[in-house]
């Protein structure tokens, strides 16, 4: 696995790549393995080149090959994260109905939590059902930074 940091609005991102894929979004203060290699490739400076115009409010949709892990149910609610479209939020209640589980609203919570490219996975447009805002890997100050980047938060 390579990996490189990009300096941009929200601090030092690290994004890492695997047989032509993304595999993982490191948000500020996450732990990065010791044994990664730290190098710029052709996809890494496209990935950090969309984040950085995502960030700056000129790119709304993500075009990057990304390695999703995980299992079927997994599979299926990062799968239905990546259909909220930009500037729009899903509750977890609602994701949970919309892939065929009324009742694993929690487990949305897990399979979101465990999404390893936030970001280009939006996992931070998913929301508690009362619209409040609820965990995220880079903390509830980041989502709610990410949200009003889209001018979502500000409607609740």
């Amino acid at each position: 696995m390579v990996m490189y940091f990009y300096e941009c609005e929200i601090d030092s991102i690290g994004i890492a790549e695997k047989a032509g894929k993304i595999t993982n979004v490191y948000l500020p203060n996450a732990s990065v393995p010791e044994d990664i290699q730290i190098s710029e490739t052709p996809l890494l400076q496209e990935a950090g080149k969309q984040l950085k115009s995502y960030l700056a409010g000129t790119l709304t949709v993500f075009s990057l090959p990304l390695a999703t892990l995980g299992t079927p149910f997994m599979q299926q609610v990062l799968a239905c994260v990546c259909e909220i479209p930009y500037g729009s939020t899903a509750t977890y209640k609602e994701i949970a109905i919309k892939i065929g589980s009324p009742k694993a609203a929690r487990a949305v919570g897990l399979a979101n939590q465990r999404n390893k490219v936030p970001i280009f996975i939006p996992c931070h447009r998913v929301i508690g059902t009362n619209g409040t805002l609820t965990g995220y890997r880079g903390g509830i100050e980041l989502k709610k930074k990410l949200l009003d980047l889209e001018n979502i938060y500000s409607r609740y």
